[in-house]
């Protein structure tokens, strides 16, 4: 006889929120329903909703999650390589193909954002967090003299961001920007670190 092994409810919430965000990731907000997640999991909906209210508390619990994740990776990245910060994070985080990531979840949140006032003020918050943050890695990048010291870091992380955004819409079509990305990149770096081309 087999018997399957009981996860402890910490465990057993972060399971269904890293099976929630995959599913979100490739569908979308509306599309996905708690009866896939719970399924996708290995629960049954009561279970699911025991530990998340809500679809909407789900969703928002996935964006978080992702967020954290990626902060953490930003974080490793520039202490491996922090001549080489916002290139460095960038690669990791293109390359996070086992992870959701973060700018899909909120192409995701964008489509019900005009509808879903508590999703658009969430989204809001976060890429402004995410903004902040990286605002704050360029002025580090600054003070060590990696990053030229004329360039605004406000304006700047914005780009980074808006960069994020077009690499991911890009994934998402299978190559709408081509080998322009890698010069969009090669031009940024020698804005922001003067590197000659």
């Amino acid at each position: 006889m087999t018997t399957t092994r009981r996860l402890p409810a910490v465990e057993r919430r972060a399971a269904v929120l890293e099976e929630a965000c995959n599913v979100f990731s490739r569908m979308s907000y509306r599309g996905a329903t708690t009866a896939e997640i719970a399924r996708a999991a290995g629960i049954s909906e009561p279970i699911l909703y025991r530990h998340f209210g809500s679809k909407r508390d789900l969703y928002l619990a996935c964006l978080d999650e992702t967020w954290q994740r990626f902060r953490r990776d930003a974080e490793q990245a520039m202490a491996e390589d922090p001549s080489s910060c916002l290139g460095h994070i960038h690669d990791r985080y293109m390359a996070s193909k086992e992870r959701v990531r973060l700018v899909d979840l909120w192409i995701q949140a964008l489509t019900v954002a005009t509808e879903d006032a508590v999703i658009a003020d969430a989204l809001r918050e976060q890429i402004r967090e995410v903004h902040d943050f990286f605002a704050d890695v360029i002025r580090k990048g600054q003070a060590a003299g990696v990053v030229m010291a004329d360039r605004d870091p406000v304006a700047e992380a914005w780009i980074f961001v808006g960069g994020g955004m077009l690499a991911t819409v890009d994934n998402r079509l299978g190559g709408l920007v081509g080998d322009d990305l890698k010069r969009v990149r090669r031009e940024r770096r020698r804005w922001m670190f003067g590197e000659e081309a």
